[in-house]
């Protein structure tokens, strides 16, 4: 970091004073989000006449969200079930955007260059070295260049190392507030998932290196991997089913072609075993998400093996990961980046998987075209390996007809003569 700001202790009230009125304020994303601090700019709105906050994915609503209008408005790059509230308000917005174009996306004179930028920061050691701990994603390049960085000094923030190592002389001001960092809680696995993750788990051979998401899903893959020998992390994040692969020897990042022996990620969401975990970890290495996401640090990786899943896929192998129910819910997130990464990978492989239905059994999440309205978050030729319970087929190297026939043959069987009409 090599810009030298004051790094100076201020209190929660000098801090609201500095933020300028109608700024635009980045959010640290994820269990890094300064909620405390956000809870006590809510509190004094009455001293601004417009704040506009960007944010990709929370854990939680952060309080100026429940009163959005003046002055308060919002964007999201990636909306979670804490934004579902005000997805209809005129006041919150979605931006269409890659998690590989955070690091830009809000640098000076960039389409939405910030303001300020607000994060959670480990305590500072003797030295005034400081971790931005469990998310670095896009923030972390905006110490260099926000016109204002502030920094909530939390106890409860783990030491990471990585690309979020920092010095305090990287913020302007710096407030304590003591808060628990919100939690990830893994999901359970079912019947569903558990088939899934037997069908994906032929693809994850020795020494592949894992990328994953969310959910019961990703969760129950991880779990099956057990008796699996020289396998490595790199992706979007770590979780709690991480721990134990890491632990036993599993996943020892020696054969990943880059980051030797390091399992690296933007973002830790989980428990607080995690974090306590992840705290001063030399096997855990934080990285910018040009680097996690973008395609110069997945080309170098060996067996790259990116698991994602979607809202619906049509029958040419295209996806739809953000609308539902005639709205948008989402934004694209880090799926392309992933789909087109493994597709530069050597030996890399793009799997996408899923129920074959949604809302309880009624609705096929495998289409004839992607619902009216829906965007291509990936497109059909970035389509790889799909999985549903009732199977796997690959699509790769197909004709749009044989897709068809494959993708029809994984649909839950009550739709699949629709299907094929």
């Amino acid at each position: 970091m090599s810009e030298i700001r004051a790094g100076k202790s201020v209190t929660i009230e000098s801090a609201i004073s500095s933020i300028p009125d109608g700024a635009r304020i980045y959010l640290a994303q994820g269990s890094g989000t300064p909620f405390k601090f956000l809870e006590e700019l809510d509190a004094r709105r009455g001293n601004f006449k417009s704040l506009e906050f960007v944010s990709a994915f929370l854990l939680d609503t952060p309080a100026p969200m429940n009163h959005l209008g003046k002055p308060f408005s919002w964007r999201s790059l990636q909306p979670s079930a804490a934004c579902r509230h005000v997805l209809d308000s005129p006041h919150f917005g979605i931006v269409p955007g890659r998690y590989s174009d955070l690091t830009g996306l809000f640098d000076p004179n960039a389409a939405l260059a910030a303001d300020v930028m607000i994060c959670q920061v480990s305590s500072p050691k003797a030295n005034g070295n400081m971790s931005l701990g469990t998310g670095v994603g896009g923030h972390v390049s905006l110490l260099k260049k926000a016109p204002l960085v502030i920094g909530q000094i939390n106890p409860l923030m783990p030491y990471v190392h990585g690309d979020g190592e920092c010095h305090r002389s990287d913020f302007d001001l710096l407030i304590q507030i003591e808060e628990p960092l919100k939690e990830l809680t893994p999901a359970k696995s079912d019947p569903i998932s558990i088939a899934i993750a037997g069908h994906v788990g032929q693809f994850i051979e020795n020494s592949s290196t894992l990328q994953f998401g969310i959910g019961a899903i990703p969760d129950a893959v991880l779990s099956t991997l057990g008796q699996r020998v020289g396998l490595g992390l790199h992706g979007g994040m770590i979780n709690d089913a991480c721990i134990g692969l890491i632990e036993s020897g599993v996943v020892d990042n020696l054969n990943k072609g880059c980051d030797v022996g390091v399992s690296v990620a933007a973002e830790i969401m989980g428990t607080r075993d995690l974090y306590d975990w992840v705290d001063n970890n030399p096997r855990i290495r934080m990285a910018n998400g040009a680097w996690t996401h973008g395609l110069k640090g997945m080309a170098s990786i060996n067996n790259f093996v990116a698991l994602q899943s979607t809202v619906e896929i049509a029958l040419d192998g295209s996806c739809n990961s953000e609308f539902a129910s005639g709205r948008y819910i989402s934004g694209p997130g880090g799926a392309p980046d992933f789909a087109f990464g493994a597709s530069v990978a050597t030996g890399g492989r793009a799997i996408i998987a899923m129920p074959a239905t949604a809302a309880r059994g009624t609705v096929s999440k495998i289409v004839t075209r992607l619902s009216p309205g829906a965007p291509t978050t990936l497109p059909s030729y970035t389509a790889d390996i799909v999985v549903t319970e009732f199977g796997a087929v690959e699509l790769r190297g197909k004709t749009l007809r044989e897709r068809a026939e494959l993708l029809t043959s994984i649909a839950h069987p009550n739709f699949q003569n629709a299907l094929n009409t």
